[in-house]
């Protein structure tokens, strides 16, 4: 029974037309593909100009058919109450509201079309499709946050239970919690897993510790999706090893949806069906194929709310084998709110700071977790879960090459801690600056 199908077209989400809109999109070839692109980027500016009083502001004196003449767009751009930013004939009542997950620091009510959320839906399910699995079908094993509020907790219950997922918590990640989790696997045909990287790599080495392969307990399942927190290579490699199913590399927005999707052939692939991607330098040109800058999306199919030439605040590459209708997605490098700032006046992506003390910290197994915050200029402080504190030997190794990777002289604080901070839907936000 396609029970989710069912659902969203109940709710007023038009799943069967976004279907058969996706196979004609990607039935193009590539010139026709050009043709398309083009044509939606100038009708979606052209719609809000015309119909968004909010985006007549903005945007003034642009001209749609001059794609570089159309401002930049940040979150803090949004920040204004909702109804002040949706378009004629649309209010609360006849869109899709929901908020982003405040992880940049800058979060915010947004709203889409049903027709847009419905083309977010058929994206969704034509993806999970390359790797068998069906999102009417197919049981999901869901590593999710989950709001603690009565309504928003019944909420997300009643749609686990129609999407067919088994939520797993992680808010605790306990070896006792996850030796639970592993019995419900031995008991449950679960065909994927789903979710935050840190909470399934939490998961990985438990299951590494008992010396399991989760497959060999539960051998239904076929595949692992992760997605929300970066996946660095020796994560990945470990998941491999203890879940014993392909890793598939998921990274999308609330606001805009999926934006890249690992494929059979471990390409991340940009999604181009209903996004613009453009990748910007600070000067807001485009970069060359190969080269790090920010990630600029347009929305072309939203015209409840205008999320156009949108800078979500991320950093990253795509590959120099990329094509205007095949984009691959290089790496996703981190947040721009999330630089380095230091004393000498260099600057460097949060995640660097992050990579290099994760290559020591974690060799021995001993460390579990960890975060890595700035306090001042000179000063960061690192806490971690672990079975035991670690020795004075270890600490000058991590610090000396936190030295040699970023420069001399930084005051590193260590504690220890039992469990570390998440994000009320729990997420772990692994680097934070207070400058």
């Amino acid at each position: 029974m396609n029970l989710f199908n069912l659902s969203l077209q109940l709710n007023g989400f038009p799943i069967r037309r976004a279907n058969r809109l996706l196979k004609e999109i990607q039935s193009k070839n590539d010139v026709e593909f050009e043709l398309y692109h083009e044509a939606k980027k100038q009708e979606i500016v052209a719609f809000h100009l015309q119909h968004n009083t909010f985006y007549k502001k903005f945007a003034k004196n642009v001209d749609p058919k001059d794609w570089n003449s159309i401002p930049i767009m940040t979150k803090r751009d949004l920040q204004i109450p909702l109804n002040e930013r949706l378009s004629e004939g649309f209010t609360q009542k006849n869109v899709y509201i929901n908020k982003t997950s405040g992880s940049s620091g800058d979060p915010f009510i947004f709203a889409k079309d049903k027709f847009c959320h419905a083309l977010t839906w058929a994206i969704f399910i034509d993806r999970y499709r390359w790797f068998d699995l069906d999102f009417n079908n197919s049981k999901e094993a869901r590593f999710y946050g989950i709001p603690l509020d009565n309504i928003g907790y019944y909420k997300e219950r009643i749609k686990d239970k129609l999407s067919n997922r088994f939520r797993f918590s992680v808010f605790d990640l306990s070896d006792s919690q996850l030796e639970k989790n592993l019995e419900t696997f031995k008991n449950t045909s679960f065909d994927y897993l789903n979710g935050y990287t840190s909470s399934i790599v939490q998961f990985a080495k438990f299951l590494n510790r008992k010396n399991i392969v989760l497959k060999s307990v539960c051998p239904s399942i076929k595949a692992c999706i992760v997605t929300s927190e970066m996946l660095f290579d020796d994560d990945k490699t470990l998941l491999q090893s203890q879940l014993g199913v392909p890793i598939i590399n998921e990274y999308g927005a609330a606001e805009l949806g999926l934006i890249a999707f690992q494929n059979q052939q471990k390409e991340w692939l940009i999604n181009t069906d209903d996004m613009f991607i453009e990748v910007l330098d600070e000067k807001n040109r485009i970069v060359p194929y190969g080269e790090e800058g920010r990630l600029v999306i347009t929305s072309l199919y939203n015209k409840a709310h205008p999320l156009i030439r949108y800078d979500l605040g991320d950093i990253g590459k795509l590959s120099k084998t990329s094509t205007s209708r095949k984009l691959i997605l290089k790496t996703l490098i981190g947040r721009t709110n999330d630089l380095v700032k230091l004393p000498s006046g260099k600057k460097a992506v949060g995640l660097t700071f992050y990579y290099v003390t994760k290559t020591v910290i974690e060799d021995d197994g001993n460390v579990k977790e960890f975060i890595i915050e700035q306090l001042k200029l000179d000063v960061f402080k690192i806490s971690y879960v672990s079975n035991y504190e670690l020795s004075e030997k270890k600490i000058k190794s991590i610090k000396n090459v936190i030295y040699q990777y970023l420069e001399p002289h930084l005051n590193v604080l260590f504690e220890k801690k039992t469990a570390l901070d998440r994000s009320n839907r729990g997420k772990l936000k692994q680097f934070r600056s207070y400058l």
